[in-house]
């Protein structure tokens, strides 16, 4: 099975498994630097619901978002690295600075973000909040994010 799909053929997949009964959970990040935080958010995503979908900013849509020097891995890797995870079962690429599109396509029943969200920030939240949808925040994995993976590669260089 492919897993990586456009917004018009998610769209029709989720019609399908929603028809099914199936329990659609949405997440989205640049996932740069694959790290076990992102695993084990990843995982509880999937234990929510019926399928994953995991929205996957594009490489351009990084650079705006993290700045210069960003992303380490370009938008080929990355995919090929998050579609490899058994428990994301699609993966959709946007290029917008938000996946608001893509939820509001998708309507998923469940949004999942890590802790250094506030439930309030989470964009999509009024979105499927109004059909009765839900949105889970994971604590953080302590002392690792893809920025300090950065910092201390860039210290070791010194």
């Amino acid at each position: 099975m492919e897993k990586v799909k456009n917004f018009t053929q998610i769209a029709e997949i989720v019609n399908e498994l929603k028809r099914k009964g199936k329990k659609v959970v949405f997440t989205n990040g640049c996932f740069d630097i694959l790290h076990s935080g992102h695993i084990k958010l990843l995982k509880k995503a999937k234990e929510l619901g019926d399928v994953l979908i995991l929205g996957i900013n594009k490489d351009k849509s990084i650079k705006k978002l993290k700045g210069k020097g960003r992303p380490i891995m370009n938008e080929k890797q990355r995919i090929e690295i998050i579609s490899a995870i058994e428990f994301v079962d699609y993966v959709v690429p946007f290029g917008q600075p938000t996946p608001e599109k893509l939820i509001k396509r998708i309507k998923p029943d469940i949004i999942v973000k890590g802790g250094d969200y506030k439930k309030n920030e989470v964009i999509g939240k009024d979105i499927v909040e109004k059909y009765g949808g839900k949105v889970y925040i994971f604590p953080l994995v302590k002392n690792i994010s893809t920025t300090k993976i950065i910092k201390k590669i860039k210290k070791m260089e010194e």
